[in-house]
């Protein structure tokens, strides 16, 4: 249960049951948390994770940012509870704690008694669980009769790909297998065990998931022990928890024992189809509740125009659990302005009612005071619902239903079924018609066609597939008929992990949110001491006849003028708007950066991108293409260039590095061109069939960082790398090698050199053309004043070279891989902001030693995971859009900042009558609750103008004219 997310919801009756190389930018979203094991952001150990659950709450009833403070400590007071993130604009909590300490009823109970609503969020229906390293599974092994099949079978099993580890017992017949379910699948591991010649079939295995599922026809307490019946004979069920109030039904299951369509399937067969499952999307949950809230504050401002004193409850419970727990808000400020005009009106009628002097009365002040608040609430939630628009039309981008292609046996096409796409599970054919978005992420098995992938990479030109291809949930399929075969369903799809990123910056605080908390943590008190100086200063004057009679009304006095004056003090200041500034701006640009292929992992590394100094940028694969090619190959002894090509191609066969990938191809095609079928699969499969008949075999093989491999070939060693590897090994260079590496070198190639038995023997040429836009690019930052910097472990004559050519003067070469981030500590030093793009394993230190780190293109899991940005598109424009956009976002949030203070800077003297010597003009109580209420509502609309921006183009960063 150690990666199960907890969403119980509180108090629900319950039942356990159940038993204990192409397309390289969609790798670029695999798993980026879930491979490599690393520590979440707050730095826990990876042991004391394991034993954490989290809880994502729903929180109804925060204002401010006072309030958010008010949450997070309320709930981080709780034993056992180790973080606490709460989103003010989300109305979200995201709560990490130890389950043997604390329970998700001692979450809700902590924030309703600090005074708001709580509910469980239901985990997304299709999510499954961030994956182990490493699953552990058991199977029943038929067949073995004595220690030396036992023997067998484990040999079999832990030479395979991806298995860690095996286990077999002779006497139960079982075998326990520990592997990496993305290396190698358990239908994988039965078929090794059968191609050796025994029995195998699949148990159950150490992972888990949940689902939760809507139900149709659960209404009698007879449908609910027919379900309880069907969940506990299911396999791979494991518990389940059944809601009768909502017709819900959780369950927690082994996705490697039974699919999610499965659990649907046999709910309504079990049932002889009275019960009908169907999958709870949440994000369409989450819609409906924001649609909820709107509805919600409207009734209650229409209730308002006729029942202001009814409705104001909901501010007069909120304002005594916040006092109650020793904190402030709005509502308290709402609360102490309506109750003073309320109490003294009372006071005032039955003072006339006893005296027959009829004093004013201010009773319509209260209710107009509610009702202008309630008006500018509304106006507020249909404003923040704007600003979460992004996630919106992401999660529109997934269909509604699949059309699943059904097979025989044999694998014969015998018929096509429409299906929800939430059940959709890996290894489906899926049929996409033209016209009709991609169901799941996968690859197509069938058909060509031109797909448009711009609603999820940028990129508006239409991108070709054939067999093979990869495609991305969500796009549309544009011209012909398509069968795909998934391998990405649910929060494992790209869609779903630009969603959860989106989502999670939108949860994070930018470090400037710090000063907005600090002075909501205080407004409420200053607030309330300079009303009470506005009551005493006006009070005082007039008692001692400082201000002519002719100011205060015939039918009033002193006090009610100076009361008027403190009432219009406490209700026109507005904690929310500052509370605002930052987490709606921060959310539009989040979601404005996922449409332009642009991904923050949070308001921190948003905040950090617009001072940045120095863009450090990798080589291989950053400002080049990453798809070496070998231009020549040369031999400097008697062999002949077919076994000198052969040689290198075996040595670099169990390599890799892209450079060993160009080598192999270049020598592939050297022994076997014009013997190559014409189709691109028909080249895959004729090179995967002679693979092994022409290439030597290579022992005692290793990589050497930074430098090349070494291995022995017929018991002879060879080395095969750069100039170092082969002087340190004693490999003295001929003359006529080394003046030709250097002219190689001189034209920003990189130079591959051979030796074989302690002898030169040859060297290669290889290139890796520049992206196209690299050197605008540079020119671009240039002119942003940011100083660019190329980094890479290749040679200092063709790094140089390569810099030349894109307009970078700064160069570091040479650089290992444990160097780059000493690198980029060495430009922090004097203070400045660097920023580093990189996409492989070997840039991870450096992208999390810098200020900014940016993941672009096909970027591998643990790049991702060391970044703050995620670049999904391959191209080096997006450095400069999220420069961009970070500039435009922090200048929109210091205009918030502004308006904000600017706002009660102004606001309250004019209320507390510092205009009314002057001018005659007082500003009634009830006037001040609607400047109050649309305060935060212009503070709001401030932030969606960052919804127009556009991203920069290039040609006016670099002040070109196109006539």
């Amino acid at each position: 249960m150690a990666h199960l997310q907890l969403s119980a919801v509180a108090g629900r009756p319950a039942a356990a049951g159940g038993r204990g190389d192409e397309m390289e930018d969609v790798a670029l979203l695999d798993s980026y948390d879930e491979e490599m094991g690393m520590p979440p952001a707050g730095g826990a150990a990876a042991g004391e994770e394991e034993a954490a659950a989290e809880a994502h709450v729903r929180v109804t009833g925060m204002t401010c940012s006072a309030c958010t403070s008010a949450v997070e400590a309320a709930v981080s007071a709780r034993r056992g509870v180790r973080r606490v993130a709460v989103s003010l604009l989300q109305n979200r909590a995201h709560v990490v704690f130890d389950p043997a300490l604390a329970k998700v009823e001692d979450i809700i109970e902590a924030i309703e008694d600090a005074g708001f609503e709580a509910e469980i969020i239901p985990d997304s229906a299709v999510s499954q669980p961030k994956s182990q390293k490493t699953l552990s599974a058991q199977f029943r092994i038929g067949g073995m009769t004595c220690a030396n099949c036992v023997n067998s079978v484990e040999g079999i099993l832990k030479k395979l790909p991806g298995v860690k580890g095996a286990v077999v017992a002779l006497a139960t017949s079982l075998g326990e297998v520990e592997y990496v379910p993305s290396a190698i699948s358990k239908d994988e591991i039965v078929q090794a065990i059968e191609d050796a010649g025994f029995e195998a079939a699949f148990l159950q295995s150490s992972e888990q998931d949940k689902i939760l599922l809507g139900l149709i026809g659960l209404h009698t307490e007879r449908d609910v022990e027919v379900l309880h019946d069907i969940l506990k004979k299911m396999d791979g069920s494991r518990q389940f928890d059944v809601n009768t109030v909502l017709s819900e039904v959780e369950i927690v299951f082994d996705p490697e024992a039974v699919g999610l369509r499965s659990i649907v399937d046999t709910i309504e067969m079990g049932s002889n189809g009275r019960l009908k499952a169907h999958v709870q999307n949440p994000y369409t949950r989450g819609a409906s509740n924001d649609a909820q809230e709107a509805s919600k504050m409207l009734n209650l401002l229409r209730s308002s125009l006729f029942l202001s004193f009814v409705v104001g409850k909901r501010f007069y419970v909120a304002a005594f659990r916040a006092l109650r727990h020793g904190s402030t808000n709005m509502d308290v400020l709402v609360v102490l302005g309506t109750t003073a005009s309320y109490v003294y009106s009372v006071c005032a009628l039955l003072y006339g009612a006893f005296t027959g002097y009829r004093p004013p009365v201010y009773f319509e002040t209260s209710a107009m005071i509610i009702t202008f608040v309630l008006f500018g609430k509304y106006l507020e939630v249909l404003a923040k619902g704007k600003t979460s628009d992004a996630i919106k039309k992401l999660v529109e981008l997934v269909p509604s239903t699949a059309l699943l292609v059904l097979k025989d046996k044999e694998g014969k096409h015998v018929g096509e079924r429409e299906i929800d796409a939430l059940l959709v599970q890996p290894g489906d054919v899926l049929k996409v018609l033209p016209g009709s978005k991609v169901p799941a992420d996968g690859v197509v098995v069938w058909g060509t066609s031109h797909v448009n992938e711009s609603m999820i990479t940028g990129e508006s030109a239409p991108v070709p597939k054939e067999v093979s291809s990869v495609v991305i949930g969500g796009t549309i399929n544009l011209h012909g008929i398509l069968h795909i075969q998934a391998t990405k369903v649910g929060s494992g799809t790209v869609l779903s992990q630009i969603i959860s990123l989106v989502e999670t910056a939108q949860m994070s605080k930018a470090p400037i949110q710090k000063f907005a908390d600090y002075v909501a943590s205080i407004f409420v008190p200053i607030v309330i001491t300079l009303s009470i100086v506005t009551f005493s200063v006006w009070f005082l004057c007039g008692w001692l006849g400082a201000y002519p009679n002719s100011w205060v009304s015939e039918n009033s006095n002193c006090f009610v003028f100076s009361l008027m004056f403190a009432i219009s003090v406490v209700v026109i200041a507005c904690p929310c708007a500052l509370g605002l500034a930052t987490p709606t701006a921060v959310m539009v640009a989040t979601g404005i950066g996922a449409n332009h292929g642009v991904l923050v992992k949070g308001g921190d590394a948003l905040e950090r991108a617009q001072n940045v100094n120095y863009v450090v940028f990798d080589k291989t694969g950053t400002l080049t293409q990453g798809k070496a090619v070998v231009t020549t190959a040369k031999v400097f002894s008697g062999m002949d260039l077919g076994d000198f090509l052969t040689l290198v191609a075996s040595a670099e066969a169990s390599s890799e590095h892209p450079l060993a990938k160009a080598v192999l191809d270049y020598a592939f095609h050297f022994h076997f061109f014009g013997k190559l079928p014409s189709s691109k699969d028909g080249i895959e499969q004729r090179k995967d069939e002679v693979l092994s008949q022409w290439l030597l075999e290579a022992e005692d093989f290793s990589a050497v960082p930074g430098k090349g491999v070494q291995c022995s070939i017929n018991g002879k060693h060879v080395l095969v790398g750069n100039r170092t590897l082969i002087t340190e090994n004693g490999v003295t260079i001929p003359p006529e090698a080394e003046n030709f590496l250097v002219d190689l070198e001189s034209n920003a190639k990189t130079g591959i050199l051979v030796a074989f038995d302690g002898d030169f023997v040859g060297l290669m040429g290889v290139t890796d053309p520049l992206k196209r836009e690299a050197a605008v690019v540079v020119e671009g930052l240039k002119k942003l004043g940011v100083h660019p910097v190329m980094l890479t472990g290749d040679n200092w004559r063709t790094a140089q070279a390569v810099a030349k050519e894109v307009g970078i003067e700064d160069v570091r070469a040479e650089v290992m891989p444990a160097g780059k981030a000493d690198v980029v500590r060495s430009l922090q030093k004097d203070g400045s902001i660097v920023a580093m793009v990189g996409d492989g394993i070997n840039d991870s230190p450096a992208l999390a030693a810098a200020d900014v780190g940016m993941a672009i293109g096909g970027g591998t899991d643990i790049a991702i995971e060391a970044a703050d940005y995620v670049l999904v598109r391959n191209n080096l424009e997006d450095v400069i859009t999220a420069i961009d956009l970070s500039r435009k976002t922090f200048s929109r949030i210091r205009w918030n900042y502004f308006f904000a203070m600017a706002y009660n800077v102004v606001a309250i003297p004019v209320a507390a009558g510092a205009l009314f010597p002057f001018t005659g003009l007082q500003m009634p109580p009830w006037l001040a609750g609607a400047c109050m209420a649309f305060s935060s509502v212009s503070v709001v609309c401030s932030s969606l103008l960052l919804r127009r921006y556009r991203k920069p183009r290039l040609t006016t960063v670099l002040q070109i004219t196109v006539e």
